[in-house]
């Protein structure tokens, strides 16, 4: 377990206009592509049956990562359950403003109501405007105390609490769930705010609440249904076959900007072993159910044999996008970037760049953290 302070970086990163401009046109692009018919009917096929209910309501914390390059930026992965806009905010504020860590920050007035206005909006679209805001919420993860970020759901405990609502701090083992609810320590609950990692609910323990979600008892943010239509790396491949997205997208502009931003994605399946191996200098590859680059493989820096162990069907083979680089006052070796957004639906709710080590994006390597962006 990490306090979320240590991982926090005050030197701002620059970040051209026009990309930013670009990186939002593409969130609010994809958006919109996810409300269109014919899109969402090929994702259904492709999805598994659970991904095909829908609960009327969005994802409260979309994460869409970039690496920016001399062309333009580039889309790396989009996440349902992006951690890290408190720290990010933290990163721009003056550093007396935490005490004894994060789990004593308060973002300020604006913020605060920007973020539990998202929950409040998720649970009325799921209680289709009856109820403004939900009475217990719970934050759910694989053993939460062991997190990297479990500093960060401890402050949105707080946040929670100062809203007025009941919040706890779970492992899914730790719940009771059928078809009649969710409960936790005997006291139901109305909103689940899912940070776990089995995204369409696959597991022993996370089955236990699918039948309550179907059944419409519990509030599940994010979901299957946007993760399949979303956050899913499967859907890399639609969008970076033109013929596929001309057939389910039938808005030009849309369809142009996923094609810039997106890069040539595939399975390894599609590709072929033998021709991946050719080729891997030019790929990384990643499997297609995990999140915070565990199990990515840099293809110049994979081994015959480790290459050999990755499963043909559950692998995405993507084109390499380097990341931007910057030396941070003091430092001799420079740092990897990238860039995410936060986003609600359409809405812009943060960004920040994420400063790393290693071949990959780590926030818990050396000198790894979350810093502010300021636009050039």
């Amino acid at each position: 377990m990490s306090d979320l302070s240590s991982i926090i970086i005050r030197q701002a990163v620059p970040l051209k206009c026009g990309d930013l401009a670009e990186m939002i046109r593409l969130v609010r692009s994809l958006y919109r592509l996810s409300r269109m018919p014919e899109y969402r009917s090929a994702v259904q096929s492709e999805a598994p049956p659970v991904a095909g209910f829908d609960p009327g309501h969005d994802s409260v914390m979309m994460g869409y990562d970039f690496h920016v390059t001399e062309q333009g930026p580039r889309l790396i992965e989009v996440n349902t359950n992006a951690g890290g806009i408190l720290p990010t905010w933290l990163s721009t504020s003056p550093e007396n403003t935490s005490e004894n860590g994060l789990n004593k920050w308060a973002p300020s007035p604006r913020r605060r109501n920007q973020l539990l206005g998202t929950f409040a909006e998720e649970f009325r679209r799921f209680r289709k405007g009856e109820i403004k805001k939900p009475r217990h919420i719970l934050i759910l993860d694989e053993n939460p105390p062991e997190q990297f970020l479990y500093p960060e759901m401890q402050a949105f405990a707080d946040l929670f609490e100062s809203w007025g609502v009941k919040a706890s701090i779970a492992d899914s083992a730790a719940l009771d769930a059928d078809e009649n609810g969710v409960c936790y320590q005997g006291e139901p609950v109305d909103l689940i705010y899912n940070r776990h990692c089995d995204f369409y609910l696959e597991t022993d323990e996370m089955s236990a609440i699918l039948a309550a979600y179907r059944n419409r008892r519990v509030c599940l943010t994010p979901n299957p249904f946007t993760y399949a239509l979303l956050g899913d790396k499967r859907r890399m491949v639609m969008w970076s076959e033109y013929e596929r997205m001309k057939a389910v997208c039938a808005n030009r502009r849309v369809l142009e900007t996923v094609q810039r931003q997106v890069p040539y994605s595939t399975l390894l399946s599609q590709l072929g072993r033998d021709q991946a191996w050719q080729q891997r200098k030019e790929l990384v590859f990643k499997p297609v159910s995990r999140f915070g680059s565990r199990g990515v493989y840099i293809g110049a820096k994979i081994s015959r044999k480790r290459f050999a162990t990755l499963p043909d069907q559950d692998t995405l083979a993507q084109a390499l996008v380097p990341p931007s680089q910057l030396t941070l006052p003091g430092k001799e070796k420079p740092h990897k970037v990238d860039f995410r957004l936060f986003a609600y639906r359409d809405r812009i709710l943060a960004v920040t760049a994420r400063l790393y080590r290693g071949q990959v994006t780590n926030m818990s390597s050396e000198d790894s953290g979350f810093a502010p962006v300021t636009l050039t």
